[in-house]
């Protein structure tokens, strides 16, 4: 079964996606921020991870270029899921290593579809 890290600040944005992840026959990891999410992929690196932008301690571009950085850490699937909808946080984050990006309000439709865009589902 495929791994999913959710990292979002929000513990509702976590438990809906959580659960919409969940219903894709992933099992799923989460973290708060980019540095608890950092640890988990040290620990176990996920096949996926959903990525929020605006969290503390670490936010995701600065978690993203990390994980890349790490061993192992160009093989997780990223997909940024976020409020930041212009271009340049967009072309940001694909040239930090994003395979997709998803605009928060997200449904299960959205996601289901992005994860099938990049080969995940």
């Amino acid at each position: 079964m495929k791994r999913c890290l959710i990292v979002d600040d929000s513990r509702v944005v976590r438990k809906v996606a959580r659960r919409i992840v969940e219903d894709l026959d992933f099992t799923t990891e989460e973290a708060a921020d980019g540095s608890e999410a950092l640890e988990a992929c040290r620990n176990h690196m996920p096949d996926a991870v959903l990525l929020d932008w605006n969290m503390p301690v670490m936010n995701g571009i600065d978690f993203l270029r990390a994980l890349r950085r790490e061993p192992g850490g160009d093989a997780p699937i990223v997909v940024f899921c976020t409020t930041e909808n212009d271009m340049n946080h967009i072309a940001e984050a694909i040239r930090s290593g994003a395979n997709e990006y998803i605009m928060k309000p997200f449904d299960s439709e959205i996601i289901e579809s992005k994860f099938a865009e990049v080969g995940l589902v």
